[in-house]
């Protein structure tokens, strides 16, 4: 609640905080955030238009035929440490 006691001189240090560290090599991005939804979309639609793509659609490959039986056996399933299911 103090904070916004003091919205105004919050606003005004951004400005010229903003002013002085803005440039072309590292810039600031405000983000309008009236609606918090579609902020954090447009945030990642942003920093995933940052990141040069290329195409990478998987080329065929053969794949050999798997191995037969040479008497393996898989330790007890207790023994391990499995990532909890979550779906």
């Amino acid at each position: 609640m103090e904070s916004r006691k003091h919205w105004s001189e919050y606003s005004r240090a951004q400005d010229i905080m903003f002013a002085a560290t803005d440039k072309k090599r590292c810039s600031w991005n405000v983000v309008e955030a009236d609606n918090k939804k579609k902020a954090r979309l447009n945030c990642i639609a942003h920093l995933l238009k940052q990141i040069p793509y290329e195409n990478m659609t998987p080329v065929e490959i053969e794949v050999p035929p798997r191995q037969g039986d040479i008497g393996y056996k898989r330790p007890k399933m207790s023994s391990q440490r499995f990532v909890p299911k979550v779906y």
